[in-house]
């Protein structure tokens, strides 16, 4: 504690019985100002208002605008030390006919690229040039929609300090994850079986008229970070659309861009004199020819051609001159890596630390500020308007209307991870229900399927190309048919994210660990298995998935219905301490983060001075009543922890 900044602290001892003595430790931390509005003098009203409203909401705007051009670098980070691999596994087109493999790919496909859309934009390009098939597409598509969920998880991890805070934050970051993963859970094997999604689209395609139209645009949202983002680095995709065609190899590939533009200057072109024996009788003048568009200072070679005689001359011997003219030349890009001696990897590195650096403390700030100015009665009005429902029998089309609006404000950033990643702390706060931001979620699954739209109409083979990208819209609407039409089928997504967010919230190491078991660990072995062969597969995943439906259907009826349990099913106290709880683990992470903290980082040797305390809150106290019985109260410790 610094000697500069005194804290005053008030032991205030209260004995109730003689058995028990409650501790408080007070800072002199200021509360904010909760006068109302109106009994505050004029002055006071306006320097709240420009300060305490307008100036903390352009702030507010200005850390929003940071987070989402952080999403924008941190997807360009992954991009550049994954990219190229992603491209490379989407380029074995012969792994995509096992159904799960091909999921799995589009998994780790949208993981290592951090952007849903340029995993589908790849996907719907490679369908068009008919290196993938339309069924291998949408099982793709398919495992995109779970890898899409990966980024507003990192982003929730945004406030894990505060425990409350973190759960609710979690919960409405996994909300997304449970869904597209039960959603895929249920529509692969109906997929697989019955091939509904390719004769639904098929159906649907054929009764159109589709024509390319290439230009469709899908940077809506980039108008705005763009001169921000492009100042720092600029990414190239297409080598990564060549190395899953096989146009291209990894170790060609570059992904930072060399040249941004391109620009038209006068320079001095060659132009060939025709003499007039050589044209047509019927032109008796002499004639020239020039093109408008020479790039190079020579004429050879060229044809000249006039009406329907056509003159192939040896150029060499004709008489020239020099003439004005124009030609394209490529401008280098100006951003901070152009040109850097760093190879990909190393820039996708520190663009990665950097990115999820400045993430972090743009979402502090913005949890700050929306804390500040959403409390009290505003914070009530602005909860109860948010989560209000329709009066009556119409509340039952409430959740529909929030489908709608989180599919266009997706739509309108083209981004379901932007829009997702922005609310997530706002039902962290409190502002938004876990209820209420499973439609919203919904709804942002659907908005993204317009990117997949849009680029399908701009492939040169439009019929397949569009029966993928509607197969993910179809999709997405299927899974909301059946976790959400029907009231009590939103209970089983809901309650995994918060099932997921309670455990978080006790155990924080949790939520990294999820990040890496659900979307590279599991991934990565169900790829392994099913390149192994399907019987392999079947072997291996009946098994495990019989054991974890009877372990959520023992554990509904221990909360349902106990009594049709035998008594030693009734609770889980006959399994080891380690299948039945993460305690075992969470004492390992105490203690390796423990001995991390109490090393010299300097000399690499123990040291206990290095160590964040309070002597006065770590006094042993043991204190007796009069009857003699110890009170045990338990040495307390201010060590700044923020996994544990």
């Amino acid at each position: 504690m610094s000697g500069n900044e005194p804290v005053k602290k008030s032991l205030e001892e209260e004995n109730h019985g003689g058995d028990h003595v409650e501790i408080k430790v007070q800072g002199m931390k200021s509360e904010p100002d909760t006068t109302p509005l109106r009994d505050l003098p004029w002055p006071m009203r306006i320097k709240r208002i420009l300060v305490d409203y307008v100036l903390s909401l352009f702030i507010f705007i200005g850390f929003l605008y940071l987070f989402i051009c952080s999403l924008s670098i941190m997807g360009s980070a992954f991009q550049l030390l994954g990219g190229k691999n992603a491209g490379q596994s989407l380029s074995n087109s012969e792994l995509f006919s096992n159904p799960v493999a091909g999921v799995v790919l589009g998994v780790l496909a949208t993981v290592l690229l951090q952007s849903s859309s340029t995993t589908t934009s790849i996907i719907i390009t490679m369908t068009a040039a008919e290196i993938l098939t339309v069924e291998q597409g949408i099982y793709m598509i398919m495992g995109a929609n779970i890898g899409t969920s990966v980024t507003n998880t990192i982003v929730a991890l945004g406030q894990i300090k505060d425990r409350d805070q973190f759960e609710l934050a979690f919960s409405g970051a996994t909300i997304h994850d449970m869904f597209n993963m039960l959603t895929v859970i249920i529509l692969l094997p109906v997929e697989a079986a019955t091939g509904y999604l390719r004769a639904l689209t098929a159906a649907i395609v054929k009764s159109w008229n589709l024509e390319t139209d290439k230009s469709k645009k899908q940077d809506l949202l980039k108008k705005l970070t763009k001169p921000l983002t492009d100042r720092i680095v600029r990414i190239d995709k297409k080598p990564i659309e060549k190395i899953a065609k096989g146009e291209l190899s990894v170790s060609e590939a570059r992904l930072l861009k060399a040249t941004c533009d391109t620009e038209e200057i006068v320079a001095n072109c060659t132009e060939v004199i025709t003499p007039a024996a050589a044209i047509n009788a019927s032109n008796s003048t002499t004639v020239t020819m020039a093109s408008a568009t020479v790039s190079t200072t020579t004429s050879s070679g060229i044809v000249t051609a006039l009406g329907s005689n056509v003159t192939d001359m040896a150029n060499d011997t004709l008489p020239t001159r020099v003439v004005s003219c124009t030609k394209e030349v490529k401008i280098p890009c100006d951003y901070l890596f152009h040109g850097t001696s760093l190879s990909e990897s190393a820039v996708g590195a520190i663009l990665l630390v950097c990115s999820l650096l400045v993430l972090c403390i743009a979402l502090v700030f913005m949890v700050k500020i929306l804390t500040r100015l959403l409390q009290g009665r505003v914070a009530e009005s602005v909860k109860s308007f948010v989560n209000a429902e329709f009066p009556g029998k119409a509340a039952y089309f409430t959740g529909y209307l929030a489908i709608l609006i989180g599919a266009g404000l997706t739509i309108l950033v083209q981004s379901s991870s932007v829009f997702t990643s922005a609310i997530t702390p706002l039902v962290g706060i409190g502002i938004i229900d876990l209820e209420r931001m499973y439609p919203l979620t919904l709804g942002a699954n659907l908005g993204t399927t317009v990117t997949g739209v849009l680029a399908g109409l701009a492939s040169s083979n439009v019929i397949p190309a569009m029966r993928v990208a509607m197969g993910h819209l179809f999709f997405n609407l299927s899974g909301i048919v059946i976790w959400y039409v029907v009231p009590i089928m939103r209970k089983p997504p809901v309650e995994a994210a918060k099932f997921l967010g309670r455990t978080t919230s006790k155990y924080r190491w949790f939520a990294l660990a999820y990040v890496i078991v659900a979307f590279f660990l599991i991934p990565l072995v169900i790829f392994g298995l099913s390149l192994a062969g399907w019987q392999v597969l079947v072997g291996v995943g009946v098994p495990v998935l019989a054991v974890i439906i009877a372990v959520v259907i023992i554990k509904i009826l221990q909360h349902k219905r106990p009594g049709v349990l035998p008594e030693v099913l009734r609770d889980w106290k006959f399994l080891p301490l380690w299948m039945r709880s993460l305690e075992p683990v969470d004492r390992v992470f105490k203690l390796i983060m423990a001995r991390l903290n109490r090393i010299d980082w300097c000399c690499c040797q123990p040291d206990d001075s290095n160590t964040v305390s309070n002597p006065d809150a770590e006094q042993a106290m043991e204190m007796k009543s009069g009857d003699g019985k110890e009170l045990g109260l338990k040495r307390q410790s201010t060590e700044v922890d923020i996994l544990f």
